[in-house]
């Protein structure tokens, strides 16, 4: 059986009108038509662009106006027919074969674009005896008509007008093209130094688009990539994680599009967050028409090998700003925790949480109430202190800044203690500035006892001792703090019981608030361990418990503080029971966790 001979041949348009019909419309963002139409002006050389939106006659209008070379001439008239006779055989793409640079557009179907943006367009420029010649195409039309147009002063450069604008297009504003312009077009405007401004006169609002800035450190520690098809330009920046922060893939100064959108840069610091900035591959081949594709060619595959070299880098550069973060993290958190447990040790009795340095009085007041010695802290360690604390030399700036103000708040302290029947304590009263400062003089105090029974020994003097009933009940006390106008007051809750919870001298030194550190171990069900010789609590991060509260900070916060109320209850409370230690974790929880923040 003889073979059937091969049929070879070339590809043809069979309808050309439906072919540019496809092209015209293959653009589906009006904005980046504008910027094709503003790329066309500085490949023409101009140096100033301006674009108009407003209205004429009730339509809506936009208008580009540049000072450049206007269209190519020939004969010394605008050459518009080559112009709507050459689709797809742009002029600037022999130009850039022979050399030229600076020049973006190869595809010469940029000007078919005004089909997402209006009806009608109308291109004018001059010729060289200063007469303006004028172009007129309509959407969905495939003529178009040149006339010549009498104006009394020669025009500059070209003038585009498309009017009216499309209905889904008559919204975006002057302040929205700015922004779209000084991204999409940022290199383009600083290499070739051109002015573009924008007068919205809806808005009545003018602009000048100015490049894009970035924000955080530039990253000079990498070098260009190169490759076989040329060199890839590098200006990254890294910052603190941002979901707005994202890498652009521009092409000799024009945005492309997202770097994390292609094939290759979906993952690793092109989309963590903390890397933002261009990178300009000038070899890379666009697809048509909407002009933000990328044709996956050699050209493409030399990108991502280039790119590749600079991946480790940036990864190594995001693990130290990460490790630094944490430490900042680490170290806010860890104060305020520290905060918190000082204002909630205010709150409860010293004898029984000793463990930090907030029971602070003056050596003439506890001598007067006959009270011991105060404990502090220098760090996480307890040392002893018999006279008070010598903050500045009188007269010194330091001792100026730390003079109280007037009295802004007042608080008793223990706020909530445990007697036993028939025995007494002492309540003191601790006054306060608005910034926290100790008010130590000219305050009158008045204590008594609100609900229940007991007495006061001295209801006027600064530190009283209650005295407790013969019956077991919750007491009530109330204290009044004036100070000229100001007035605040307070109340204390006593707890008044037949048998108290036993002391345990014979147990650890009390232990002032170590610091933290965490231990990756996913899987394993500790959360935390004391490690008492370095004096850190080891907090498990990758327990679920810990990565479900690190959702938010606050979340976070909150269960790191738990698990030092925890550890510090186990290691200073040896030897009680379960009951007595779940009993201490509460009590403490909850005076600490209402002055956490």
């Amino acid at each position: 059986m003889a073979r059937p001979p091969d049929t070879r041949g070339k590809l043809r348009i069979g309808d050309h009108w439906s072919a540019i019909s496809i092209i015209a419309q293959s653009q589906d963002n009006p904005l980046k038509a504008v910027a094709e139409f503003i790329e066309n002006s500085i490949d023409a050389g101009a140096k100033n662009i301006h674009v108009v939106r407003g209205r004429e006659r009730k339509e809506p209008f936009l208008k580009v106006i540049d000072d450049g070379e206007g269209v190519r001439r020939d004969a010394g008239a605008p050459d518009f027919r080559y112009v709507a006779t050459h689709i797809c055989d742009s002029i600037k793409k022999r130009l850039k074969r022979d050399g030229a640079q600076g020049i973006q557009g190869e595809f010469g179907i940029g000007l078919l674009s005004f089909w997402t943006l209006g009806e009608h367009l109308r291109l004018s420029s001059p010729a060289s005896d200063g007469r303006v010649h004028e172009m007129s195409m309509r959407r969905g039309d495939e003529g178009y008509t040149v006339r010549v147009r009498r104006a009394l002063v020669a025009e500059p450069g070209a003038t585009l007008d498309i009017r009216p604008l499309l209905p889904g297009v008559r919204q975006f504003s002057g302040e929205k093209l700015n922004w779209y312009l000084a991204s999409e077009l940022r290199d383009r405007i600083r290499q070739s130094g051109v002015q573009v401004r924008i007068s919205d006169r809806t808005a009545r609002r003018s602009y000048t688009v100015s490049p894009r800035e970035f924000d955080g450190r530039l990253i000079h520690e990498l070098d260009n990539p190169m490759t076989a098809f040329g060199e890839i330009k590098l200006e990254l920046y890294l910052d603190d994680p941002s979901p707005e922060r994202g890498v652009s893939l521009f092409r000799n100064g024009t945005r492309v599009g997202e770097l994390s959108v292609f094939d290759g840069f979906q993952d690793g610091p092109w989309s963590s967050g903390y890397i933002d900035g261009v990178i300009d591959a000038p070899f890379v081949n666009l697809t048509p028409g909407t002009r933000t594709g990328v044709i996956r060619d050699a050209a493409f595959e030399a990108l991502r090998e280039g790119m590749e070299s600079v991946r480790e880098r940036l990864e190594a550069l995001i693990a130290d700003l990460k490790r630094a973060e944490e430490e900042r993290t680490s170290e806010r958190t860890l104060k305020s925790i520290r905060r918190a447990f000082r204002e909630a040790l205010l709150a409860l009795p010293a004898e029984e949480y000793d463990w930090f340095e907030v029971h602070r009085t003056s050596a003439g007041r506890r001598a007067a109430a006959g009270t011991p010695p105060v404990v502090e802290t220098a760090g996480s360690a307890p040392a002893v202190r018999d006279g008070p604390a010598v903050d500045g030399a009188e007269g010194s700036p330091q001792a100026f800044f730390e003079i109280a103000g007037p009295l802004h708040s007042v608080r008793v302290s223990p706020a909530s203690s445990v007697v036993k029947v028939g025995a007494s304590r002492p309540l003191r009263a601790l006054c306060r500035d608005r910034s926290g400062r100790q008010v130590e003089t000219g305050v009158v105090f008045a204590w008594h006892v609100l609900e229940g029974g007991g007495a006061l020994d001295d209801p006027h003097a600064e530190i009283v001792r209650f005295e407790a009933p013969d019956e077991p009940g919750l007491v009530t006390v109330k204290l009044v703090a004036t100070q000229g106008d100001a007035v605040c007051e307070a109340k204390a809750l006593v707890t008044v019981t037949d048998s108290l919870v036993p002391s345990r001298d014979d147990g650890p030194a009390r232990q002032g608030l170590p610091g933290y550190t965490y231990e990756n171990a996913p899987g394993q069900l500790w959360r935390s361990r004391y490690e008492v010789d370095r004096e850190l609590i080891v907090i498990n991060n990758g327990h679920r418990d810990f990565v479900f509260a690190s959702q938010s900070r606050t979340s976070q916060l909150r269960y790191i503080a738990r698990l030092f109320v925890k550890e510090l209850v186990l290691r200073n409370f040896p030897g009680a029971s379960s009951g007595e230690l779940l009993d201490r974790v509460l009590e403490l929880m909850l005076y600490m966790e209402s002055n956490l923040r």
